[in-house]
């Protein structure tokens, strides 16, 4: 039977950026990454916004909070020491109507309590200066955030891997997990359909949509610890290419329902195309179909504070599912980033919940689960 000292399951962004940080480190070798699918980034990592951002939004003092800030230094800094595309647009969260000036002002002081400090809170005027073509009573500047190309980053991150020795395994599922003599023992399909096992000593359960199941696997109670993933699903709806140029930045609403997210807003991608969402509801079928119908939706969402969309501008794009730890109705949760020695489990480090700001904390995640390895 094949022995990893280091096994990860999920080969998304942040199971990559754990790759390659332990690779990194001295004498980690004998680790292997394993995937299901055929190559890495094919579900949550390659389906969002590709935003970089800069931690306004999460209470102070959670994991949310505190990664994402040294998260988006750590990220520009690797992209730029790897040439990666990405590029500081900036972002302009907006109030549509005076009453919502309140929760631009929150926003401030939650950012700045994060260590965000380059936030600045503008006036209408100052807003027209900038986006001309966007209505808003006020606007909270958000400089640091932006957007980076994920695919390359995380090519990027499989290389290192794969230089530092890293094994990745695509094509193979692993269907089973159980503790085994200080490790674990872990069941596997092979592209070929047969079944094997692997021992490793350490198992970082970085399964994305998976990773509830996969803790439960390991003998651990879903719903007494907390890590029951509910399924929230985002699509996208692209804006035709001429209307495109009629902003630069990321332009967002007040985030006003813990449900909504963050709600509909405008991205641009690094080649100028313009894209609205997500928008979200919790599903129980992990279906990547967008339905057209809801461009009237999507149109109604916008047009208070983008008034240059018109109906006709909208088509379907894409779609997201993420593994939010929070039910309808429930308030915030925060990442689950957990060795779990006390429930027994030496060596398992879970990664539950890695929802957004994931992309952002990627580097600052791969981090903190190799200290904990040390």
């Amino acid at each position: 039977m094949e022995h990893a000292k280091v096994l990860i399951i999920g080969a998304g962004v942040v199971g990559l950026a754990v790759a390659a940080e332990l690779a990194g480190r001295s004498g980690r070798d004998g680790i292997t990454l394993m995937e299901r699918h055929n190559r890495f980034g094919l579900e949550i990592s390659s389906r969002n916004s590709e935003v970089i951002h800069a931690g306004i939004y999460y209470p102070a003092g959670s994991l949310k909070a505190a990664l994402c800030v040294e998260g988006n230094r750590l990220l520009y800094r690797f992209c730029e020491h790897w040439a990666i595309p990405c590029r500081r647009l900036s972002k302009l969260i907006v109030a549509r109507e005076e009453s919502e000036i309140g929760a631009l002002e929150r926003l401030y002081a939650q950012g700045r309590s994060n260590g965000v400090d380059d936030l600045a809170l503008l006036d209408a005027a100052r807003v027209a200066v900038l986006e001309p073509h966007v209505s808003a009573r006020a606007a909270l500047l958000s400089p640091s955030t932006g957007i980076v190309d994920s695919h390359r980053l995380m090519q990027r991150l499989a290389g290192l891997a794969a230089q530092g020795g890293v094994m990745a395994a695509y094509c193979h599922e692993v269907v089973a997990v159980e503790p085994a003599g200080g490790g674990f023992r872990v069941r596997y399909r092979n592209p070929d359909g047969s079944l094997d096992c692997m021992l490793c000593d350490w198992l970082i359960n970085s399964a994305g949509l998976g990773a509830d199941r996969i803790a439960a696997w390991t003998g651990i109670d879903l719903d007494t610890a907390g890590y029951r993933i509910h399924p929230c699903k985002g699509d996208y709806f692209s804006v035709s290419q001429g209307k495109a140029k009629y902003i630069e930045r990321l332009i967002y609403p007040p985030p006003l329902d813990e449900l909504k997210g963050l709600g509909v807003h405008a991205t641009k991608s690094l080649d100028g195309r313009l894209r609205l969402g997500p928008d979200a509801a919790y599903v129980e079928d992990l279906d990547y179909r967008v339905d057209p119908a809801k461009a009237g939706r999507f149109y109604e969402a916008v047009r208070s504070y983008l008034p240059f969309i018109e109906p006709a501008d909208l088509e379907p794009e894409s779609a997201g599912i993420r593994p939010k730890l929070q039910g309808p109705g429930e308030p915030f949760r925060d990442f689950v980033v957990r060795h779990e020695e006390s429930r027994g489990l030496p060596g398992l480090i879970n990664l539950i919940g890695i929802e957004s700001p994931g992309l952002t904390c990627c580097l600052s995640l791969a981090r903190l689960v190799a200290d904990l390895l040390q």
